[in-house]
């Protein structure tokens, strides 16, 4: 008997398809922005833990916690100061300190950023699990006018082994601020790790140096173009200053109290954060939009649930006659009942599913844009424990509320007999 009603209630709808389709299109819409939010949220937030493994500290001017973390680690934003060289070897000193790796931001190309560093970026950076970078194809930058670029920038503006890169001052769109008298050649392409590293343009301190002799003002002087390479290379290329510090430690346990020496050491004032702390601030601070965003969504699956109720409600005068033939054809009022309920559940059903249905193919469609503008791969993709979940949660809603519909239709049906009052 159920499968005959759940038949009858299937061919009920294709008969109101029209009113049905509308119903079931803003069931989808109101779950694909439910679990939308909740995937963008989940997958976010792995991405971003995913950007940076195994780095105990980060160093850079005081000017906040999560501002440091985001234009140092996702290339998010500026540096309002530096850390000056002396300061930074100092640091690199300490007893307790296994490893550095300098960060120099500023300068970008065609919309990527550019980051100096030395040859210990590519020995100690990691991301995800643990896991180093590795070069795809080429070798590490030798040369102070060689570059490494990320697999984002090498596949999205066609870059190889050997091509010409022409370096811009500043974040600007080029043109007068390019470094158009000193190009850079790419020497190695990383393979991808779904991080801002793979939108990222790396060449050495000492190339970062050197495109800025003559650039001392924050323009180009016009004798800039008088200075040779060989006198450039002729010149101590040690930068002045860097963005950031990547810090490792020799024991792990002594990270609060390195994190506490560094922010109160006398001299230059610096700040030094622990990545997953900053990470979990930055979570608290995005968390009260989060919140009200699943709020918005969960009353926006209230109201396509009130949608099916509507569409059902709306369509019993016209089958008042239908309840009736059934009636007289032998379905008992329990019949009756349950196609009104299987019809709200089924509506229920086919727009939740449609909903998870569409935001797969909206993120599907979104990772690649969020990937290619900020670096940030969204983790953890696919139909997961909380899509079912919600179809099942919206299904049973749906047969809940149907039952307001199934009553009424049921009172009618027995009133009527085979007589309709038009």
């Amino acid at each position: 008997m159920g499968t005959s009603i759940l038949g009858l209630a299937w061919r009920s709808l294709m008969n109101r398809r029209g009113s049905a389709l509308l119903t079931i299109l803003a069931v989808a819409l109101s779950v694909a922005l439910f679990l939308g939010v909740d995937k963008a949220r989940n997958g976010a937030r792995a991405g971003f833990d995913n950007t940076i493994s195994g780095t105990d500290l980060i160093v850079g001017a005081p000017t906040g916690q999560i501002n440091l973390l985001l234009y140092s680690v996702f290339r998010l934003g500026n540096a309002t100061a530096e850390v000056s060289w002396d300061t930074y070897q100092q640091v690199a000193a300490r007893g307790d300190i296994a490893w550095t790796i300098p960060v120099s931001l500023g300068d970008s190309h065609r919309g990527f950023r550019v980051m100096g560093t030395d040859q210990s970026y590519f020995e100690h950076y990691k991301y995800g699990d643990g896991q180093p970078l590795r070069l795809s194809e080429g070798e590490r930058f030798g040369d102070i006018y060689q570059a490494v670029i990320g697999a984002g920038v090498a596949r999205e503006l066609g870059y190889e082994i050997g091509s010409e890169i022409v370096l811009t001052h500043g974040l600007g769109a080029g043109g007068l601020t390019d470094h158009d008298n000193r190009p850079f050649i790419v020497a190695g392409i990383l393979a991808p790790t779904g991080t801002p590293v793979d939108q990222t343009i790396h060449i050495s301190l000492e190339g970062m140096t050197a495109i800025h002799v003559g650039w001392e003002s924050g323009t180009k002087n016009p004798m800039a173009d008088t200075i040779t390479e060989e006198m450039i290379r002729s010149f101590d290329l040690t930068p002045r200053s860097i963005t950031a510090i990547f810090v490792g430690l020799e024991r792990r346990g002594t990270i609060l109290s390195t994190q506490r020496a560094i922010n109160t050491r006398p001299g230059e004032p610096l700040l030094a954060i622990i990545p997953g702390v900053a990470l979990g601030e930055l979570w608290q601070v995005t968390g009260v939009v989060e919140r009200a965003l699943i709020a918005v969504s969960v009353f926006v699956i209230a109201v396509g649930l009130v949608s099916v109720l509507t569409s059902i409600l709306t369509s019993l005068n016209e089958r008042r006659r239908e309840m009736s033939i059934l009636r007289a054809t032998g379905a008992r009022p329990g019949h009756i009942f349950f196609l009104m309920v299987a019809e709200a559940g089924l509506l229920g059903f086919i727009g939740a599913v449609l909903g998870v249905a569409l935001v797969q193919l909206g993120l599907v469609l979104l990772g690649p844009v969020l990937s290619q503008t900020y670096g940030v791969q969204l983790q953890g993709l696919g139909v997961s424990f909380t899509d079912l979940w919600t179809v099942l949660a919206v299904t049973g809603a749906a047969l809940v509320i149907g039952m307001i519909p199934a009553i009424t239709a049921l009172r009618r049906s027995l009133a009527d007999g085979l007589t309709v009052k038009l």
